[in-house]
C-alpha cells in the first residue's frame, strides 16, 4: 500500500491568506482578467443558460461575464482548501476557472471534475499563471540564498508550462483544446515593492516545502541586490514578468469538428506550393 505524495501547495494557507487581503488588495490584475475574459467570449456566437465560475475574486469576473449577455445563471465557487469541486454531472453549460489552477495540487483530477460538471458541448475556459511568471524573483532568490547559506529552498511557486496544459486538457477528456500565453512585462520602483505587492495580493509563498525559517535581513538584502543587477532598466527601475495562460477547450460532443484521419487530404502539399513531387526511394 503506498501513501499519497505530499502536495506541493498548502491550500489552507492560501485561502488564509487570500481572505485575510481580500479586503485591501489591489483589483488591477482581476479587473484586466475579467476584461481579457469578456473579450475572448465575444467571437464565440454561442450563448450559455447555466455557467459555473471559479474564482478567488469573483465579482469583478462575474459582473465582466453578465455584461457580455452570454451567460444568464451563473453559480460562484470561491476556492476551498479542498480540491473536491461542489459539482453534479452535466450541470453547466459552460465552466469558468479564473486565477486558481496554478495553486491546484491535483490539476488532472480539477480537470476532470470540471468536465463532468459540463453538458454536452460545454465551454470549458480557464486562466492561469503560466511558467515564466516572476523568474526574475525565483533566479534572484534562489541565487542569494545559495549564495548566503550554501543552499536553497523552494520560494516562487511551480508554474504549468504551457505546452502541457494543452495535454491535460486532452487526459481530461475535453475536446478541441485551444492553448496561448499572454506575457507581459511591469515594472517597479524596486524588488521591495514588488514583493510587497504580492504579499498584498496574498500570493505569498504558499509551498509545502517552503522554509519555516523567518528570511534574514542578509537574504533579504542579498535577493533585492541580484535583481537589481540583473533586471533593471537605465532608469533603475526592475521588471517583472507576468506571464497568462488561457486555455479554451469543449466538452465532447458527437457535432463537434473532428481531425482528418492520416492520408485522408484531398489535395497534396506540392500542388499547393506548386512544386513537383519527388517520392523518396
Amino acid at each position: 500500500m503506498t501513501s499519497n505524495p505530499e502536495p506541493i501547495f498548502d491550500r489552507e494557507l492560501y485561502m488564509a491568506r487570500r481572505a485575510r487581503t481580500k479586503l485591501s488588495r489591489p483589483t488591477i490584475l482581476s479587473q484586466s482578467v475579467a476584461a481579457e475574459l469578456a473579450e475572448r467570449l465575444d467571437p464565440i456566437t454561442r450563448s450559455f443558460k447555466r455557467a459555473c465560475l471559479i474564482t478567488v475574486d469573483p465579482d469583478p469576473v462575474a459582473a465582466a461575464l453578465r455584461a457580455t449577455g452570454k451567460v444568464d445563471i451563473i453559480k460562484i465557487i470561491e476556492p476551498a482548501p479542498s480540491e473536491i469541486l461542489p459539482v453534479e454531472a452535466d450541470e453547466f453549460d459552460a465552466v469558468f476557472n479564473i486565477l486558481d489552477l496554478h495553486a491546484v495540487n491535483d490539476v488532472p483530477g480539477a480537470l476532470i471534475q470540471m468536465r463532468r460538471a459540463l453538458r454536452p458541448d460545454g465551454l470549458f475556459l480557464a486562466c492561469l499563471f503560466a511558467s515564466q511568471t516572476l523568474n526574475e524573483l525565483r533566479q534572484s532568490w534562489l541565487e542569494a540564498e545559495d549564495l548566503v547559506t550554501g543552499g536553497v529552498s523552494p520560494r516562487v511557486s511551480p508554474m504549468i508550462d504551457v505546452r502541457e496544459l494543452g495535454g491535460l486538457l486532452q487526459r481530461a477528456g475535453l475536446a478541441l483544446p485551444v492553448v496561448d500565453l499572454d506575457r507581459t512585462i511591469v515594472r517597479y520602483p524596486d524588488p521591495l515593492a514588488l514583493i510587497h505587492e504580492i504579499r498584498s495580493l496574498g500570493l505569498s509563498n504558499i509551498l509545502t516545502g517552503r522554509s519555516r525559517k523567518p528570511v534574514t535581513r542578509n537574504l533579504l538584502g542579498e535577493a533585492v541586490s541580484i535583481y537589481q543587477q540583473k533586471f533593471a532598466d537605465d532608469d533603475g527601475r526592475i521588471r517583472a514578468t507576468i506571464e497568462l495562460a488561457w486555455a479554451t477547450a469543449w466538452s465532447p460532443h458527437e457535432n463537434q469538428q473532428k481531425p482528418l484521419k492520416p492520408g485522408s487530404a484531398k489535395f497534396r502539399l506540392a500542388d499547393a506550393l506548386k512544386v513537383p513531387e519527388t517520392k523518396l526511394d
